[in-house]
């Protein structure tokens, strides 16, 4: 949808153009790129990658571009055997690019051009002690897709780790939709995918310390101890969760006159980030969810502080308490327990050990990996309908499988189901999914007469609902539901400072309702907060 008019707060296009402009001016040494491209070969990629190298130059005089042949002599100096392949500074990193930097991959194309232009990364301490241990080579192979919101948190770790060691790690940054033949030979349909020396060490984007100690150790880790203290930093309010609720919260509480944190272990935005479309959020009749998540995070920003990639590991219940992340303590008068909920799962057999291999739970993730192919949407609510239709506007052959005789989902977005002639079986449940090294197949049982059959897949995305992400309520003694959510009241819970707002106390699975609870959850905190220092 055109916007009627600009916010005059908002940054321009040309604003934007312009503050990149003074950055790259900024860079000491010239930036060469090599672009490799035959003619007949993933032409649209290779064409959009020269537009982008046109735009990029028109930026700085520093950055020097040359396009070459798969025949020169210097494709074969560099090993270059697929079409375009773009390298950045190959004189003095090993980092090749397979693909067009485009959408989401465009910010990690800007980042890389910083990184290797001013030969600094910004990387933290914690990471580079990690770093430093690494004493073989390490060629990681990092598979990313233009719409995956969490392709360029990964690309940024793994930049930094080849800027930061050049003697010892290389980089190829893989696109699914330009190379899906490589992305096939290593089982990568989901993304983002880390491989070092040829070894899965990633499922998913991770915070930079974790990365790092992943390429370590060559195997997914999943938590981190700083070998020191972290930064100690007091406030009146601490938020865990980076979602609609978590966020709202944070506006309405610093508005209120709270000093307020937001914490998030993972993306910003939870769910939304990675919804292909929002609609009828107020004042916005459609939206992508990755953009409705910025307008968010850039709202917030204007009034609290956010620390990505933060996970809460212990929390004191004195007052003030103290509450340790995996990189700093907070010393804070409240708690607002924003968690939000996860995906649920269908636990069947060979759901989790083909995940990644066809098994999905993201379709603006990993959907284009499956144009042309056809694949299974489990469930019938609104989430489940919503990425159908998403994969099937991006050409994929999908099929509903849902549990009843009638869909979940508003009926408005059933009848685009019907209107786009998505096929729906119904009364049918998965038992089991199929394959040696990725999806090959279903066994479905019908529920009315009993029976099971085989259904040939290539894919299947699960969309059945969620779980509330109750680790940390659990951890402090907040009691809980009989439906496991978190049982509150006005949104305190039984654990006195500690509230909790969102998808996580239950209720309507809505953004709005979800921003709503944040906001009032924020009031009531102020509210109580003022009472305390009355009394």
């Amino acid at each position: 949808m055109e916007p009627t008019h600009e916010h005059p707060d908002e940054p321009t296009q040309q604003d934007m153009e312009n503050q990149l402009k003074q950055v790259f001016e900024k860079i000491p040494d010239e930036i060469t790129i090599y672009l490799f491209a035959q003619p007949g070969k993933n032409d649209i990629f290779a064409d959009t990658t020269r537009q982008a190298m046109r735009f990029f130059r028109q930026m700085s005089h520093k950055i020097v571009f040359r396009e070459f042949k798969l025949d020169h002599e210097l494709a074969k100096k560099y090993n270059i055997q697929n079409s375009p392949t773009i390298l950045i500074d190959p004189e003095h990193y090993h980092i090749r690019w397979l693909g067009a930097p485009v959408g989401e991959e465009g910010r990690i194309f800007v980042e890389a051009l910083i990184f290797v232009g001013f030969k600094k990364t910004g990387i933290g301490q914690q990471s580079l002690k990690v770093l430093n241990q690494i004493k073989d080579r390490r060629d990681i192979k990092l598979f990313v897709s233009p719409s995956c919101p969490y392709c360029p948190q990964q690309a940024m770790n793994a930049l930094k780790a080849a800027v930061e060691k050049p003697d010892l790690i290389s980089l190829e940054i893989i696109d699914i939709q330009a190379n899906p033949e490589i992305a096939r030979e290593y089982d990568a349909q989901s993304v983002p995918q880390t491989f070092a020396n040829e070894v899965l060490i990633a499922l998913g984007a991770q915070q930079e310390e974790l990365f790092m100690l992943s390429l370590q150790k060559m195997e997914q880790q999943t938590l981190f101890i700083p070998d020191n203290d972290a930064e100690e930093i007091e406030t009146d309010l601490v938020i865990v969760g980076g979602g609609p609720a978590g966020l709202s919260a944070g506006i309405y509480a610093a508005r209120s006159g709270l000093k307020t944190v937001v914490l998030e272990r993972n993306i910003l935005g939870g769910q939304v980030a990675t919804t292909p479309v929002v609609e009828n959020y107020p004042g916005l009749t459609q939206i992508g969810g990755k953009q409705l998540v910025d307008i968010l995070v850039s709202h917030a920003l204007q009034y609290i502080q956010i620390f990505q990639g933060e996970e809460v590991m212990t929390v004191s219940k004195d007052h003030p308490m103290t509450i340790s992340t995996n990189k700093r303590r907070f010393i804070s008068k409240a708690m607002l327990l924003a968690t939000g909920a996860t995906y649920k799962h269908l636990d069947v057999p060979g759901e989790s050990r083909l995940s990644g291999r066809g098994v999905s739970y993201c379709s603006t993730c990993d959907g284009p990996l499956f144009a042309g192919r056809n694949v299974l949407m489990i469930g019938g609510g609104d989430s489940a309908v919503t990425e159908a239709l998403h994969l099937k506007n991006i050409g994929v052959d999908v099929t509903i499988i849902h549990w009843t005789d009638k869909l979940d989902a508003q009926e408005a977005l059933a009848k685009q189901l019907t209107s786009t002639g998505i096929p729906v079986i119904y009364d049918t449940t998965v038992k089991e999914i199929l394959g040696d090294k990725s999806v090959e197949a279903v066994t479905l049982l019908n529920r009315r007469t009993g029976k099971t059959k085989n259904m040939k897949t290539e894919g299947v995305f699960i969309a059945i609902g969620y779980l509330p992400s109750v680790d940390l309520a659990d951890k402090l003694g907040v009691e809980k539901t009989p439906e496991g959510f978190i049982k509150q009241e006005n949104y305190r819970t039984n654990v006195p400072g500690v509230y909790a707002a969102g998808d996580v106390v239950g209720g309507f699975n809505q953004i709005v309702t979800a921003a709503g609870h944040g906001s009032e959850a924020a009031l009531t905190i102020f509210r109580d907060l003022l009472n305390y220092k009355t009394d």
